[in-house]
């Protein structure tokens, strides 16, 4: 029997992941974060130069018998979680060179549209004790879309805000989870030997994901995925096996506070903001037929006409056709060109424009 999303939200759900995600509704998910085991291959114990054992990633769970074994794993839970995401939804897994490329070329068989594969540069990490191959610095993560044709979710301008107006891109640098940031266990040790920081989620689910959207993550681990979730008001389903590790997230999220609303909201798109004609400004009476407005350095000039347009020595037409038109060039944007005199200063009719869409709001 089929389980009902409603009880399923913003809860850690013991049991396998490829069980407990065929039993949700098919297309209810907007976000897949996936931090699936990385069949890391180890042989034997790891040493520091000193000859004491380095924590390693050693646990039953990430342990597969063949790289045959490991692919029907991938396979399975790639197929379950494409049939969960909405049309337009999308997918986020995480990795090492030991499985990411194996992921990546099934995923592709499964229909799923790599987007971008993000590098996560650790700024700090485990050094390469033995000293017979580069220090492994970095993780990927592969961004796809449910399908070729998926309409997914990407916050352009909230990203780029995000980087000092810089467009953000696919080389992330970010320490690793350490510090008081790390989870302990009662013994004082790492309670999960793979914890993600906050921070990398933080970038996930602001660029890729809308307040209220729904986030599954069948590898919930220690829960970082439903932290950052709660505190950034979407909502989540986490698929743990080991009970260890769900009660610890259980513990973890209970402690999280949601910000307010309106701490939430992201720079949006100027794509996805509410077209706004010319003709609106002059006549809601923002500015009067006649009024003459200039580009910045006041070397060209044209006169507002009733209708909404613009007429200059030699033309008329819309406030971007006459831009162009006077700069000798084939295309303008004229909200940022053109400027109307206020008190002595010149300011951008843009600024009209954005009073109107914060009137519609």
């Amino acid at each position: 029997m089929a389980r009902a999303l409603k009880d399923s939200i913003d809860r850690v759900i013991e049991g396998n992941c490829v069980e407990v995600m065929n039993d949700l509704p098919a297309a209810s998910a907007d976000l897949v974060f996936a931090d699936p085991p990385y069949n890391l291959q180890l042989q034997g114990d790891l040493r520091r130069p000193d000859n004491s054992k380095v924590d390693a990633v050693d646990d039953h769970w990430d342990q597969f018998s063949s790289f045959a074994e490991y692919d029907r794993f991938s396979r399975d839970w790639l197929s379950a979680a494409h049939r969960i995401l909405k049309p337009d939804g999308a997918l986020w897994v995480i990795g090492s060179y030991h499985n990411i490329f194996r992921v990546g070329s099934i995923l592709q068989d499964l229909g799923f549209w790599i987007l971008n594969d993000v590098v996560w540069h650790k700024s700090n990490p485990m050094p390469n004790f033995r000293g017979k191959r580069f220090t492994n610095a970095h993780e990927t993560m592969i961004w796809a879309g449910k399908s070729k044709d998926s309409k997914y979710t990407f916050n352009y301008e909230a990203m780029k805000a995000m980087n000092d107006d810089l467009q953000m891109r696919s080389d992330w640098t970010m320490p690793i989870c350490s510090g008081h940031e790390r989870l302990k266990d009662a013994s004082g040790q790492k309670a999960h030997s793979t914890q993600k920081p906050e921070s990398l989620l933080h970038r996930v689910i602001v660029s890729s994901t809308q307040p209220g959207d729904l986030i599954v993550d069948p590898f919930f681990g220690s829960g970082t995925t439903g932290a950052v979730a709660r505190r950034l008001g979407r909502k989540f389903i986490g698929i743990e096996r080991e009970k260890k590790y769900a009660s610890i997230a259980r513990e973890r999220i209970a402690g999280v506070k949601r910000a307010p609303d309106e701490a939430l909201e992201v720079t949006k798109s100027k794509r996805a903001e509410p077209r706004i004609p010319f003709g609106w400004v002059v006549e809601r009476g923002l500015l009067e037929p006649g009024t003459v407005l200039h580009n910045s350095s006041k070397r060209h000039h044209a006169k507002v006409r009733a209708d909404g347009t613009l007429v200059c020595s030699d033309a008329s037409g819309s406030i971007h056709r006459i831009g162009a038109h006077v700069q000798g060039l084939d295309a303008c944007n004229g909200w940022t060109f053109w400027h109307y005199e206020h008190k002595g200063s010149l300011v951008s009719i843009d600024v009209l424009r954005q009073r109107l869409r914060a009137d519609l709001a």
